[in-house]
C-alpha cells in the first residue's frame, strides 16, 4: 500500500481513482498476457442480452479464464490418441510423450518453490495432496489432537481438515481456527503466536496458507 501511495503521488493521482487503475495497467509488465484469454463479455456470463462488453472478471481463485491455446492443445492430445494409442506414452508427435509429462512441470515447479527438481513432484489435485500429507503428519493423541487453520482457509483445506478429525472420530475443538481480531480482516503474526502459546500443548499440526484466498493476505 506504501508503493501504491508513493506511486499516484509521483503521478499526481488519487489512489482510488480510475485513471490511477488505467496508469497502473497501462504500466504493467503482464498486461500483454491479457490477450492469450478468452473474455466472456457481461451477457455470457449474467444470461442477459445485450451486453457485449468484456465482463470483470475477479474469479481466479476459484477457475480462471481459458487460455486461448488450451482448446487447440486439449484437440492436440485427442488427436495423438486417436491416431497413435497407446504409442502416445513414449512417441508424441507433439514431443509431449505421456509417461514422461511431469518432467517439464517439474521444472517449472522447481524454481517456484525453490527446491530441485530431484525434490520436487507435481500430481494428484490439491485436496488429495492435502489428505496425503494428514495422513502422514497428523497423528492426534488424546492431549494433542488439534489442527490450526486460518478462518475462512480455501475451502477444500477446511473440508480436508473437518473429514481428517471426523475420520479420526473427534470432537470439533479438534479444529483451532486463527481468526483477526474484530473489526479486522487480516490475521497478526503477534496473535497466532499467542495462539499458538496457549494452545501449544494441544496443537498436533500447523496448518496455515501461504496466501489467503479470501483476503490475498501473505
Amino acid at each position: 500500500m506504501d508503493q501504491l501511495q508513493t506511486i499516484a503521488a509521483d503521478s499526481g493521482l488519487d489512489l482510488d481513482s480510475q485513471q490511477f487503475a488505467q496508469a497502473m495497467d497501462a504500466r504493467d509488465p503482464l498486461a500483454h498476457l491479457r490477450s492469450e484469454f478468452v473474455m466472456p463479455t457481461v451477457s455470457q456470463v449474467t444470461g442477459e442480452a445485450g451486453n457485449d462488453k468484456a465482463c470483470v472478471y475477479m474469479c481466479g481463485n476459484s477457475l480462471g479464464l481459458q487460455p486461448k491455446r488450451a482448446r487447440r492443445m486439449v484437440c492436440e492430445e485427442l488427436d495423438e490418441w486417436a491416431n497413435g494409442g497407446v504409442t502416445g506414452h513414449f512417441r508424441h508427435t507433439h514431443g509431449r510423450p505421456w509417461a514422461a509429462y511431469r518432467e517439464p512441470v517439474v521444472q517449472k515447479m522447481a524454481p517456484i518453490v525453490g527446491a530441485k527438481t530431484s525434490e520436487v513432484g507435481v500430481m494428484n489435485t490439491l485436496t488429495t495432496n492435502v489428505h496425503l500429507m494428514l495422513a502422514a503428519f497428523y497423528q492426534p493423541t488424546a492431549k494433542r489432537y488439534k489442527i490450526l487453520i486460518e478462518g475462512k482457509a480455501f475451502p477444500s483445506d477446511h473440508y480436508a481438515v473437518e473429514s481428517q478429525i471426523r475420520w479420526h472420530e473427534l470432537p470439533a475443538d479438534a479444529m483451532l481456527l486463527a481468526e483477526p481480531r474484530a473489526g479486522e480482516h487480516t490475521l497478526r503474526t503477534e496473535d497466532i503466536l499467542d495462539l499458538i502459546a496457549r494452545e501449544g500443548d494441544s496443537i498436533a499440526v500447523v496448518m496455515l496458507g501461504g496466501v489467503h484466498y479470501y483476503t490475498g493476505q501473505a
